[in-house]
């Protein structure tokens, strides 16, 4: 390790020791009640400028995304105790010539210890509720960081936080055979790593909202300069923070040897994936908001992921690994058409009129919900088959996010009541039975009405 980060604490955990013996020692004096109502005026002072400081937000926010709405609450609790820590710290360092000051340097752990708490909540919650749903680790990582800062508060106050240090400063541990640690030092390395990368995580969201309120870019471009915008801010943070606890990096040699090999070996779905969601971006072959059909689903696109695509239907969502659309064949109805068409079959007895059923079949579909007007309902001949004439009936619609299947049932049920009102049978199979070669006597006098060579034709 190249310089200790930990120096600094020791300096200031001299200073700040022994909290409880000062407090006790100056309660029977007369600057204790002096004390108290110094830091009751400072936070009574530090509401009121609060107060304006969260409306002034609350302002700001109201028309924000959710992750921006959610992580503001943090923001606006930071306020209050914010203030405080500020004006009682002025005051600490103005009244300690003139009385004691214990009680002002016992309130300032808590105050900051709860500043500290809800800011990095407000960037917890930017990073982990940008897309607009709650992390399912959320929850737990507020619990476990309010649970450590609060004992090390209580650590800091009792004078016991050195001596809890100095314990993890004997704790040697070797790296590579070649670099010794001690477990101080890798906490330390650990919340510098964490420090670095929430907040590289901060600015990429702050910078994606930037970059999508923009109206000169393209959505897709949008997507991949934020992408490309957070892995480099992601890498620069962990090299950083790695160099700032003093780690030599060319210990890490090994581990992304192996980690590249893993990469190649078992990662190679989720490598072609990654790569295959920066093709659909770059090529804009599909785009956020387009209607395609891929395998058998259709719908809406309304997420393009590292991973996957998401298909937003009237079925629900459907996630396609991103290497689906690039090596299947994807149909995009938003390429040059916003409309898709649905289409049914039926078929009429021979004796009907086929242009009377066209006429028909393309009258009795075009008051259906969801069809569309233009362009308007077409009936077509398709097949002359063994049992009758097969007619195909399609319509087009502009919503096939919401589904195909109620429209096509709303068809076929239009097309049953309009050919039985107008007396056009929907014909069923038929078939030939032919009996070749002579029937023996007992055979024929069981069967009268069989005949040799005589056809019989059933339904």
């Amino acid at each position: 390790m190249n310089g200790n980060p930990l120096s600094d604490l020791k300096a200031s955990h001299s200073m700040f020791g022994k909290m409880l013996e000062d407090l006790i020692h100056d309660a029977g004096g007369p600057g204790f009640i002096w004390q108290l109502a110094v830091l009751g005026g400072c936070l009574l002072v530090a509401w009121p400028l609060a107060r304006f400081v969260v409306k002034r937000l609350e302002a700001r926010y109201a028309a924000s995304s959710f992750s921006m709405r959610f992580a503001a609450v943090s923001l606006e609790r930071a306020m209050f105790p914010l203030f405080g820590w500020l004006l009682v710290m002025v005051a600490r360092y103005s009244l300690e010539p003139v009385i004691a000051v214990s009680v002002l340097r016992l309130a300032l752990v808590p105050l900051f210890g709860i500043t500290f708490l809800n800011f990095a909540f407000y960037i917890l919650r930017r990073v982990l509720s940008g897309s607009g749903q709650l992390h399912g680790m959320l929850l737990l990582v507020e619990k476990v960081l309010t649970t450590l800062t609060w004992v090390a508060m209580a650590l800091y106050v009792l004078g016991l936080l050195w001596d809890v240090v100095g314990w993890m400063e004997a704790v040697r541990f070797s790296i590579g055979g070649k670099q010794k640690i001690n477990l101080a030092d890798t906490l330390m390395a650990v919340v510098w790593i964490l420090l670095t990368v929430l907040v590289a995580m901060w600015f990429g969201s702050w910078l994606e909202e930037r970059l999508m309120r923009s109206t000169n870019l393209d959505g897709n471009l949008k997507v991949v300069l934020t992408r490309i915008a957070k892995a480099l801010l992601l890498l620069v943070s962990l090299l950083l923070s790695l160099s700032l606890v003093g780690i030599d990096l060319t210990v890490l040699s090994v581990f992304g040897g192996a980690l590249g090999v893993g990469l190649g070996l078992g990662l190679q779905k989720i490598a072609s994936n990654y790569i295959s969601g920066f093709i659909i971006l770059l090529d804009r072959s599909v785009k956020l908001g387009d209607q395609i059909t891929v395998d058998k689903y259709t719908g809406i696109v309304s997420q393009i992921r590292t991973r996957y695509t998401v298909v937003r239907n009237g079925d629900g969502e459907t996630l396609v690994p991103n290497e689906q659309l690039v090596a299947q064949s994807v149909q995009n109805h938003s390429f040059s058409n916003t409309n898709v068409r649905v289409a049914t079959r039926v078929q009429a007895d021979y004796s009907a009129d086929p242009e009377t059923v066209i006429a028909l079949l393309a009258n009795c579909v075009r008051d259906i919900p969801r069809v569309l007007k233009e362009p308007e309902p077409a009936a077509f001949l398709v097949l002359f088959a063994d049992s009758g004439i097969e007619y195909e009936v399609a319509v087009y619609i502009a919503d096939p996010q919401n589904g195909k299947l109620g429209v096509q049932s709303a068809m076929n049920r239009a097309i049953w009541r309009t050919l039985r009102e107008n007396s056009i049978s929907i014909p069923y199979p038929q078939r030939e039975v032919r009996v070749l070669g002579e029937i023996p006597l007992s055979n024929a006098e069981s069967a009268p009405h069989l005949e040799q060579g005589r056809t019989v034709e059933s339904a």
